[in-house]
């Protein structure tokens, strides 16, 4: 291709719109994506987006790198393919669907299937989206019973995210929480479509501008999608789906579409919610055929030429197809019986010139087909000419072209012929569309197997998980069983180390009552002291000597106490003691006792035998005696 001349900007353009087409035609004819149908403007936006991003700046560079780069179609298409989706979006038309549309489809008298189709589905969310709409109204069962829901996208990759049922926990926000309580089940991070209505919402790979459509329909959705398409695309788009369709049937279109073309097809239930309704079309009646009647007062040959030429008038008029007979004139000299029903031709018509006529250029153009027949001296045929017969009425002919000649070799004329192929047509279409119901059935069973597939393996994994844990179970309760006969075992020593303890304490506490009996006993005072002299023991008749409780002289030094007895002198009897280890004493110490009184203390001083560090002393009032003793 030439470069572009950078000063003609008009040129520029010309070839960027070339280069643009070539590329839409490379990939569709090398992966089956047609997007001839698109506005060009956003088309091209989004190509070039793309090509930003790889970093190519022509067209005919990308298709360079589509060539040599397979999984760059992957990336194409998931740019050019915008799937921008949700559960309920605008919730304002959902809800005028669910309490109009949705309850006269679910009224009590009407008991059929409930056919429905979500086109560009994208990862399923609309779909989704239905099914709980009619759930909500039908009950779940009589839903799972009734209701088939077709969910078709270009996108494979999206189609496989729509029938996994899989969704994010910021993708389920717009469901109230009791809907997604009921219809969702978590998974992992994620939350799973209830099963038996997954299997009422089948998902296929479906081209609406391409693809036959699926048939008798109640419902169709196709939300801000028509407007990524041009005015011809989306009129081709709209006939699909008028023919989907069942008379009444509803169409649910985006709210930046509309439907300013096809007012004689659909009529608007609401404008705002951009809610269509097929309309109910009317039957055409064909005209009656009048035969005329032979005149019997005509001679014998002149009634035979006059039966013949009757006869042939009521061939031609009793033909099952249509018939147009053009003189050389260019002049119309036959219409039959066919001819007049189905195109409103009468007998005022005949001997009118062609190109005055409606005819002539539609349902086809008639006289380009008259010119190339007469030049190429043959018949001309054109199959699947479409006409429209009226609102919601649509036929299919072919059209042949059959040059007359006469015995001369002349030209005589020109024959038409409207064969009606329209039964045909339909059941070819009825045909395609079973076949893609067969299709999608298979591909659902494939799914289906593949799910069952996918569970039968994570219930082996599970199997064999429970397998490893049973024997970790079991050795866990081997261990737990040792441990416990350990424990019993460790249980009956405490028991008999607890019983040996509690004879010990018992003899511990008859043996201190007993010694606590023989101290209370001794009228003299009893001090024990420790290695570090401090009082350990402070008997009942050092309590009534002194008047010290025991509880006030415990852990202190006995010679820091301050009570009658000068503990000074007592120091050297002390200290013989601990050194030879034996009694040392009694030595008289005057004192004073708890009343005041002066008295003689006699204090003797003993070894605590069987400990290394310990005295015993022992104070004794000895006034008496020593009066007694100086009377004497």
């Amino acid at each position: 291709m030439t470069e572009p001349n950078s000063e003609n900007p008009a040129e520029y353009d010309s070839s960027e719109d070339q280069a643009l087409e070539e590329l839409l035609i490379f990939i569709r004819d090398s992966r089956g994506f047609d997007f001839t149908g698109y506005k060009r403007s956003s088309l091209a936006r989004r190509i070039r987006k793309r090509m930003h991003e790889v970093g190519v700046t022509g067209y005919l560079d990308y298709r360079d790198r589509l060539e040599s780069d397979a999984e760059e179609f992957r990336y194409l298409f998931n740019t050019i393919l915008i799937n921008v989706t949700s559960f309920f979006r605008d919730i304002e038309a959902w809800q005028h669907l669910q309490s109009e549309v949705v309850q006269n489809l679910t009224a009590p008298d009407a008991s059929n299937e409930i056919r429905i189709w979500s086109a560009g589905c994208s990862s399923g969310e609309e779909a989704y989206s239905l099914a709980i709409v009619f759930a909500e109204e039908l009950g779940i069962d009589e839903c799972v019973r009734r209701v088939k829901i077709y969910g078709t996208d270009v996108d494979e990759e999206a189609l496989q995210d729509a029938r996994s049922g899989l969704y994010s926990a910021r993708a389920l926000e717009p469901l109230p929480e009791e809907l997604r309580n009921r219809y969702f089940e978590p998974n992992g991070d994620k939350f799973l479509f209830r099963s038996d209505l997954r299997r009422r919402v089948i998902f296929g790979r479906h081209d609406i501008t391409r693809d036959a459509p699926i048939s008798r329909l109640d419902l169709l959705i196709c939300r801000n999608a028509l407007m990524y398409f041009n005015v011809e695309a989306q009129s081709q788009i709209l006939d699909r789906f008028h023919f989907a369709l069942r008379e009444g049937g509803y169409l649910f279109l985006g709210k930046a579409e509309m439907l300013l073309s096809a007012g004689s097809r659909f009529e608007v239930t609401n404008m705002r919610q951009r809610m269509f309704r097929r309309r109910i079309g009317d039957s055409v009646t064909p005209h009656p055929v009048s035969v005329p009647r032979l005149d019997v007062q005509l001679g014998p040959e002149v009634q035979d030429v006059v039966k013949r030429r009757q006869l042939s008038k009521l061939a031609l008029e009793a033909a099952p197809f249509a018939m147009l007979g053009i003189d050389t004139e260019g002049k119309v000299t036959v219409v039959n019986s066919q001819m007049r029903s189905a195109f409103g031709l009468n007998q005022h018509d005949v001997g009118r010139p062609l190109s005055d006529l409606e005819i002539s250029y539609r349902p086809t153009e008639l006289r380009s087909l008259i010119d190339r027949a007469l030049a190429e001296h043959r018949t001309i045929r054109v199959g699947g000419v479409e006409r429209r017969a009226g609102p919601g009425d649509t036929q299919f002919f072919d059209v042949s072209v059959q040059p007359l000649w006469a015995a001369d070799s002349s030209p005589a004329g020109m024959m038409v012929n409207f064969i009606d192929t329209t039964v045909a047509i339909r059941l070819a279409l009825e045909v395609k569309v079973k076949r893609e119901q067969l299709e999608t059935a298979y591909e659902e069973l494939q799914s289906t197997n593949e799910e069952l597939e996918t569970t039968n393996e994570e219930l082996q994994s599970s199997i064999e998980e429970l397998e490893t844990t049973n024997e970790e179970l079991q050795s866990t309760n081997e261990e737990l069983e040792t441990t416990n006969e350990e424990l019993q075992s460790g249980n009956e020593e405490l028991e008999t180390m607890n019983e040996e303890m509690r004879i010990r304490t018992g003899e511990l506490d008859e043996t201190r009552t007993f010694l606590e009996g023989v101290l209370s006993s001794i009228g003299a005072g009893i001090v024990v002291l420790d290695g570090d002299l401090c009082v350990r023991s402070w008997s009942r008749g050092a309590e009534e000597l002194w008047g010290l409780r025991a509880e006030e002289v415990s852990q202190q030094p006995f010679f820091s106490l301050d009570f009658g007895l000068p503990t000074d002198g007592l120091m050297e009897v002390l200290q013989a003691s601990l050194d030879s280890g034996r009694r040392a004493g009694p030595v008289d110490v005057p004192a004073i006792n708890r009343i005041g009184r002066s008295i003689v203390c006699a204090v003797t001083c003993s070894p605590l035998t069987g400990t290394r560090d310990g005295m015993v002393m022992l104070m004794e009032d000895v006034s008496a005696t020593t009066v007694k003793d100086k009377m004497e």
